[in-house]
């Protein structure tokens, strides 16, 4: 029988040929946790958003991609100068509505707007305070994270299945009546809270007068 495979494979365990791949999520939430823990230190308000949010309030998940937070525009020259004095790489994109960090090896996206909607103070302070891997932080409340995901449905981004989840955990804790207020009158937005009615995973919507 063949054996040629088996001792790179053997090699690569003890170390002498190739690393084992790293642990995404862990990356991902080490670099969080950096970051946070900047942010809460220079005593700028922040929220974490996006997919390490959701898991954060419970989502589960296997984390690849960047992690987010959204802080208000005007401390985006501050929260530059925090973080690099903490030895943190910051970058502005050409995009005009984020600023971009490395830590841990992990992108890290600082955001002014979210689907065109700007960060504000009101949102910031609906965060709930959360702990991330053993690191207390603000996470966007679950109504102001599906919201953020409502905003994002368009005739070019309409991925209802990567939302699902989202929407099935964190069901309990979502004020629905305000999500059909503000969003009714947009046909993607709409069409997602219809089809969560349809599978049973909110209640119907009242009928009108």
């Amino acid at each position: 029988m063949d054996s040629g495979p088996v001792e790179p494979l053997l090699g690569a365990a003890r170390g002498s040929a190739w690393p084992l791949p790293p642990d995404r999520t862990q990356a991902i939430l080490e670099a969080t946790k950096h970051v946070a823990s900047r942010l809460k230190s220079a005593g700028y308000p922040f929220a974490l958003v996006g997919s390490v949010a959701a898991y954060a309030h419970g989502v589960p998940a296997s984390l690849q991609h960047d992690a987010d937070f959204c802080i208000l525009r005007e401390d985006a020259e501050a929260v530059t100068e925090a973080l690099e004095a903490a030895g943190i790489e910051v970058r502005v994109p050409p995009e005009d509505w984020l600023i971009k960090a490395r830590s841990h090896g992990e992108e890290i996206d600082l955001i002014f707007e979210m689907a065109r909607q700007p960060v504000t103070r009101e949102l910031l302070s609906r965060a709930q305070t959360l702990p991330v891997d053993s690191v207390h932080m603000p996470v966007l409340s679950p109504t102001d994270l599906m919201s953020s995901q409502l905003h994002a449905f368009s005739e070019h981004h309409c991925d209802f299945g990567a939302v699902l989840p989202l929407a099935r955990t964190l069901r309990e804790k979502i004020d629905w009546k305000r999500l059909r207020r503000e969003h009714q009158d947009s046909p993607m937005p709409d069409a997602f809270l219809y089809l969560l009615e349809r599978m049973d995973v909110i209640e119907p919507r009242e009928a009108g007068p």
